[in-house]
């Protein structure tokens, strides 16, 4: 992963943060209700015994084996992280992260200096496309 960052410079030179070339993506994708049915962190029970959605499973192998980076983030916490690992690794998910103790609510803002793409998960894996849509933005 590390080879694929490319150095970036401001416009005075100086360096900053790397990014990925254009052709590999860096997707954060959530777990419960995205990738499997919503269990919440009161039920871990349930956690390795949920079965994950077929096309989220061949989805998101499809893309790792295609050199996008896979990040799973989740509200679960820290002492659900062996679980959530087991869960992932039952169903041959393919990933190189794991972030745990997303904050939970919904209603995300996401403010970063770089490209940020969302996709609002509705019950189903499939390609992506490209669609515009109406965004909130910085007032100049």
């Amino acid at each position: 992963m590390k080879d694929n960052l490319q150095k970036t410079f401001d416009s005075s030179g100086n360096e900053i943060s790397p990014i990925l070339p254009d052709h590999i993506k860096n997707f954060l994708i959530d777990i419960d209700g995205t990738v499997c049915d919503d269990i919440p962190n009161e039920q871990p029970e349930r956690m390795l015994t949920v079965d994950p959605y077929p096309d989220a499973l061949e989805i998101i192998n499809k893309w790792f084996e295609e050199g996008h980076i896979i990040t799973f983030f989740t509200s679960r916490t820290e002492e659900h992280r062996g679980i959530t690992e087991e869960w992932l690794l039952q169903h041959d998910f393919k990933y190189h992260h794991l972030l745990m103790n997303k904050p939970r609510g919904g209603n995300y803002h996401w403010i970063d200096n770089h490209i940020v793409r969302g996709t609002r998960f509705k019950g189903k894996f499939t390609e992506l496309v490209v669609r515009s849509h109406e965004i909130e933005v910085f007032k100049k």
